[in-house]
């Protein structure tokens, strides 16, 4: 293996102007060097706008193919109907437009090296094409059948993840494992630390020396508020807003406040995730389900006391029945004495059941008088409520057996019919002592 020094690193940052001192960049850079000798295909991978084009130029200017030619193309920016054409080159005729032959950009740069950026978007027809470049270097023009043979390294990178690519069925698995035989990760500007303030203090100091004008300086403040931003834009993003501030301020000494208005408050305050790491994600969603509980067990004590309102005012004869008919669903998981079931089905009672029986309305005898509250009348009260009570029981009973029979016992299509789960018609089963 070989080994590379730190000034060796160094040297290269300068010469590609590269800025940062972060582990993970000079790792990446260490690779990149180490690669560049051989004409090993490598994947580099990274976030959008992180660098990985820098990587690209330096394993070709570093390899035995640097006086050959170098191309960067873009995947994702060319359409499926010509990447073929624009890959491969293709004959005269060949599609509509084809007015001469063209030759393809690995006709172009043999000998030499070619950067497929974004190489996640690639149609999976061109995949196979580039498969077969990468293992016998030999490719077809479009409307061709002439084998064609080239000498190409090539360099891929993309911002997606690939694997996941490969399970969905959109990127080739072979052509994966053959991109991959040296992998480069290009960590995302939230990851490089201090680097963040280097590359800030040199975007702004580029910005100066082009329009003649003094170059901004931040206060410890603001740059400990611009360690603590995502930068989901990653270097892109900070270059542009170096340059907004510059531009914009008529101070040369920027705080806290001032760099505030210029970060997106929309991303500003949320957990940042690294990659490799749940820790952000498991708090957000601990957060957001604790909260969750909270506003349903909050529902659930406002709905518990409003349904014991409404039976206990239908119990003193205040409420007629067809009104509690029509809303029955409202009182599922009531019983007769305004309480929650406690049992493993919660949301279901014997109320529905009666109810579904009772007449449309009721005579007016059944109304309790008003009278004055004496002992004799509160006796009374409490004996007809054991007596409904009762013929609930005797009620629910029937209506199961009822159900039970219509159904051939099978209890599935019996719990649709009552209107209560299967688990408690089972219940309900053992309780009355029912006979199949």
């Amino acid at each position: 293996m070989m080994m590379i020094s730190d000034s060796e690193i160094l040297s290269v940052k300068q010469r590609f102007g590269i800025i940062g001192n972060s582990p993970l960049l000079n790792h990446a850079i260490q690779v990149a060097m180490q690669a560049s000798p051989t004409d090993m295909t490598v994947l580099i991978t990274g976030e959008s706008g992180s660098g990985k084009e820098s990587f690209s130029k330096i394993i070709h200017s570093l390899s035995t193919r640097k006086h050959g030619k170098f191309i960067a193309i873009n995947c994702g920016a060319i359409p499926e109907g010509t990447i073929d054409s624009e890959l491969f080159g293709h004959e005269k005729g060949s599609f509509t437009g084809a007015y001469e032959a063209r030759k393809g950009y690995f006709e172009v740069t043999d000998g030499g090296s070619i950067f497929l950026d974004e190489i996640g978007e690639m149609p999976l027809g061109t995949q196979a094409r580039l498969l077969r470049v990468l293992e016998n270097g030999e490719f077809i023009k479009v409307g061709s059948s002439k084998v064609q043979k080239t000498d190409v390294r090539v360099i891929a990178a993309t911002n997606v993840n690939l694997i996941k690519a490969v399970e969905k069925g959109k990127f080739r698995e072979d052509l994966y494992y053959r991109l991959n035989t040296v992998p480069i990760y290009v960590p995302p500007l939230r990851q490089r630390g201090e680097d963040i303030i280097l590359l800030f203090r040199k975007f702004s100091s580029d910005f100066s020396d082009r329009y003649h004008v003094k170059p901004i300086t931040l206060t410890e403040e603001a740059k400990a508020l611009l360690l603590k931003f995502p930068f989901p834009g990653n270097i892109r993003q900070l270059k542009n807003l170096a340059e907004q501030i510059s531009l914009l301020e008529n101070s040369r000494d920027v705080d806290a406040n001032t760099l505030a208005k210029y970060l997106p408050a929309t991303s500003y305050n949320l957990p940042v995730t690294l990659p490799g790491s749940r820790q952000g994600s498991e708090s957000q969603d601990f957060s957001e389900r604790e909260l969750l509980y909270k506003v349903l067990f909050d529902m659930k004590k406002d709905m518990t006391d409003l349904k014991k309102l409404v039976l206990e005012t239908y119990q003193s004869g205040g409420l007629n029945q067809s009104i509690m008919k029509k809303h029955q669903g409202l009182f599922e998981d009531m019983d007769s004495h305004g309480e929650n079931f406690a049992s493993e089905e919660p949301m279901t009672s014997s109320l529905p059941l009666v109810l579904e029986n009772l007449p449309e309305s009721e005579p007016s005898d059944r109304s309790l008088p008003k009278r004055d509250y004496q002992e004799d009348a509160i006796e009374d009260i409490a004996h007809e409520e054991d007596d409904h009570s009762l013929s609930i029981e005797k009620k629910e009973k029937e209506l199961i057996i009822r159900a039970l029979k219509k159904h051939g016992n099978k209890r599935k299509y019996a719990a649709q019919d009552l209107g209560i789960s299967e688990r408690t018609l089972y219940r309900k089963i053992k309780q009355y002592d029912i006979e199949e």
